[in-house]
């Protein structure tokens, strides 16, 4: 069995890393979609809603299709679905067409998560070692590298449809050469079955979301995903009409807090082993709670850039450590377990920046994400005690 997680582990990590990439390089696209279609930012936001739609509607139903079929085969359908729909998003010039695309785009962006987070989590029960946060930052990594590989590709000549292939091709590829080291539906039951926890979770799994573990870490999942979502939508926003920063350079905060998330998560699985989980979220959530409220209250550029490093410095490993905890609930199957606290955690990514939106609208952008700041504390405080409890 060592073998085999030996073998496992780096193929795991490469199916994050691609599904990273792929996920970012539609950002470089968006710009051409808008202009193709013909339409205004608010037709724009709506449409952009499919991608998250069809991730969060596949969410629930993968932790089902993981514990049928295999996550391994979930994995490679998923990434199929991705590859092929991929060079769609480049050049279809209807908008229904584009909402299908976008649809299919996100239901397999959403399964494939689902399915990597629950291999990684058996991975790292057989292991007995923390392998979740490095495989986030794999994630992030991937992100960082298809959010600039295709505009580069681009910009060197090479036609959109061209770099989209190109990029398609890198998954299918990433997919077959690592498929055989990828658990089959069997290794995934026999690594169940040395578990205890999970000889009793056949008919838990069925009630994963009714589970007080799951909707206690999903609720948490949901914050820390709104503030990422929050970053995302409104820092560069903020940067510009809140502290005067030219337009061509608002972007920097999110770039700082994304490299800050991908440095620290590549490192977060030595820090779980040396300070323990619940030391890495609740200091990580202050962090990043402190880390905020500086990009609120700095009047200074620097400090405000500098805040945005700390607040994903401290972000960094905090849900990696949920999907943990999540592999270890008693009568709750891994795959069930990881769709559920998923789902809640991308719906905050995507109901977070609407929310910011309407308080913004209300009283103003510092003020919506200093309750994400007060929320972020939350978490670290919540997480701390509960643990607590659970331990006494």
């Amino acid at each position: 069995m060592n073998t085999t997680v030996n073998k496992a582990i780096p193929a795991i990590k490469s199916i994050f890393f691609v599904c990273g990439f792929a996920l970012s390089s539609w950002a470089p696209m968006v710009p051409f979609a808008k202009n193709r279609l013909n339409l205004n930012d608010g037709e724009l936001g709506l449409l952009l809603l499919m991608l998250g739609g069809g991730a969060i509607l596949m969410m629930p139903i993968s932790g089902y299709l993981g514990q049928k079929f295999g996550n391994r085969i979930v994995i490679t359908i998923s990434c199929i679905a991705i590859a092929f729909i991929l060079p769609f998003l480049v050049f279809l010039d209807g908008v229904t067409a584009m909402a299908v695309a976008l649809f299919i785009f996100g239901a397999g962006i959403g399964t494939v998560d689902v399915s990597m987070n629950a291999v990684g989590v058996n991975l790292q029960n057989l292991y007995g070692r923390p392998i979740m946060s490095s495989l986030h930052g794999l994630f992030s990594v991937g992100g960082l590298v298809g959010s600039l590989g295709l505009g580069l590709l681009i910009k060197t000549g090479l036609e959109p449809l061209h770099a989209a292939v190109f990029i398609a091709a890198l998954v299918l590829l990433t997919v077959a050469f690592q498929y055989r080291k990828l658990f089959d539906a069997s290794s995934e039951r026999q690594t169940a079955s040395t578990h205890a926890e999970e000889k009793e979770s056949v008919s838990g799994g069925k009630f994963a979301w009714m589970n007080r573990g799951v909707l206690f870490l999903g609720m948490l999942c949901f914050i820390v995903f709104m503030s990422e979502g929050a970053m995302l939508d409104w820092s560069a926003l903020f940067l510009h009409e809140n502290r005067g920063m030219d337009e061509s350079w608002a972007g920097i905060g999110y770039a700082v807090f994304s490299v800050a998330m991908a440095i620290m998560r590549l490192f977060g699985d030595g820090l779980v082993e040396k300070l323990s989980h619940r030391t890495v979220v609740t200091g990580g959530a202050l962090t990043a709670s402190a880390g905020l409220l500086m990009v609120i209250v700095s009047p200074w550029i620097s400090l405000t850039i500098l805040g945005f490093f700390i607040l994903g410095c401290g972000a960094a490993n905090i849900v990696p450590v949920f999907f943990n905890e999540a592999g270890k609930l008693k009568n709750v199957p891994v795959a069930a377990a990881v769709a559920a606290i998923s789902t809640m955690g991308y719906s905050g990514q995507l109901l977070g920046p609407v929310s910011v939106g309407f308080i913004a609208e209300l009283s103003s952008l510092g003020l919506a994400l200093g309750i994400c700041s007060l929320l972020l504390a939350g978490v670290g405080i919540s997480y701390f005690l509960f643990m607590n409890k659970s331990k006494s």
